[in-house]
């Protein structure tokens, strides 16, 4: 009987990373996979699995509105333990820093299972930001019997922690895989205004914006300088898929009402959102996710924090923090509007997060833990031509 490997996983950034490697699982001949679903996020957990045709196992259904993060992850120790006792993995795989993983891992250690973290090793440097993201995955490194490192760097994070160079594997960051795939499928805009404005020829400046560490003041002045922004360059347009916490929208939207070139939608559906992000000139963004992704398209990220756990993509040129002051976030948006050289220079850095391939690469090393394969070498940087 070959080893069951368990996915446990709960909002849409998870499912997007988790999809290739659930994929690569069902394809393995060495390994059983069972996916079982927190439901953190609902709606948009569910889109994800749609896109890839995932139909999860289990479904622990935690997700109420309004609850705290000490809720979630409550609702997850005590849903998923019995869930582990009933199918008693081999190993349990979670992915990345949200609640949903940590409290996974925490489930699987305390029923002596091995905890496979996908996405290991990034750090942020200060342990309340990104909040709760960096203590979360800090928390599941020290649980955890397999790293699945996305980059060199990210190893070299887990290393310096003491971590057993042995138990890391550098696989590159499956976003990339589900990136690619996802893109090549040209899916369709639901909302006519988005399909108008792909095909209007009109640059683009996508922005994504949420992260609790901005909410207040901080989110305030990136309203502002959309704003500014939307002004002064009647030839753009200005797209933001607004998330649904009415903390980000009550900040941001008062100040974009009565412009024309800026168009704010629902949440997209990540399979819409590839697309938006393909057609973009330029991001600008809170994200993690969108710091590993748009770098594969050739597109410039502007990132709207004072730090950021994935430091490769900086080094490397295709990332900027700019933090969230007003003026800043104006003069580098501009910037990258008015400077060819310097928009150049972004477009075509070299992607340090993936070649399409690290599903593949984690299969085998959860095979070797499991002792039914064998690793296959470790993920190290190529450059990737940007697209125009």
């Amino acid at each position: 009987m070959q080893p069951l490997v368990m996915v446990v996983y709960g909002t849409r950034p998870e499912a997007i990373k988790v999809a290739p490697l659930i994929r690569a699982l069902e394809a393995s001949t060495a390994l059983d996979v069972v996916t079982v679903v927190t439901g953190q996020h609902r709606e948009m957990l569910d889109q994800v699995n749609e896109l890839f045709g995932i139909v999860p196992d289990v479904d622990l259904d935690v997700f109420e509105h309004g609850q705290s993060l000490a809720q979630v992850t409550a609702r997850v120790l005590e849903r998923l333990d019995p869930v582990l006792v009933e199918r008693r993995p081999a190993a349990v795989v979670v992915q990345g820093d949200t609640t949903t993983s940590t409290a996974a891992a925490l489930a699987a250690f305390y029923r002596q299972l091995p905890v496979v973290h996908l996405e290991a090793g990034l750090r942020s440097g200060d342990i309340a930001s990104p909040f709760p993201e960096e203590a979360n995955r800090r928390i599941t490194t020290r649980v955890a019997a397999l790293h699945l490192a996305p980059t060199e760097e990210s190893r070299d994070n887990l290393v310096r922690e003491s971590v057993d160079a042995a138990t890391v594997a550098v696989t590159g960051n499956t976003v990339i895989d589900a990136l690619l795939a996802t893109v090549a499928k040209d899916v369709a805009f639901t909302d006519p205004r988005l399909e108008q404005a792909a095909s209007s020829g009109r640059p683009v400046l996508l922005v994504t914006t949420h992260r609790r560490e901005s909410w207040g003041g901080a989110m305030e002045g990136v309203g502002r300088a959309l704003r500014r922004i939307a002004s002064d360059r009647p030839d753009h347009l200005v797209v933001l898929p607004a998330h649904r916490n009415p903390v980000v929208r009550e900040a941001v939207l008062p100040h974009l009402e009565g412009l024309d070139n800026v168009l704010v939608t629902e949440p997209l559906a990540y399979g819409e959102f590839t697309r938006l992000l393909a057609v973009s000139r330029i991001v600008l963004t809170d994200s993690g996710g969108v710091q590993e992704e748009a770098p594969s398209l050739g597109r410039p990220v502007l990132v709207m924090r004072e730090n950021t756990e994935r430091p490769e993509a900086v080094e490397a040129g295709t990332v900027l923090l700019i933090g969230t002051d007003e003026d800043r976030i104006v003069t580098e948006v501009s910037r990258l509007m008015d400077d060819a050289e310097h928009y150049a220079a972004m477009a075509t850095a070299t992607n340090p997060y993936g070649d399409g391939r690290a599903s593949g690469r984690a299969v085998a090393a959860i095979a070797e833990l499991l002792g039914v394969g064998t690793r296959t070498d470790d993920f190290t940087v190529r450059t990737t031509a940007a697209t125009s």
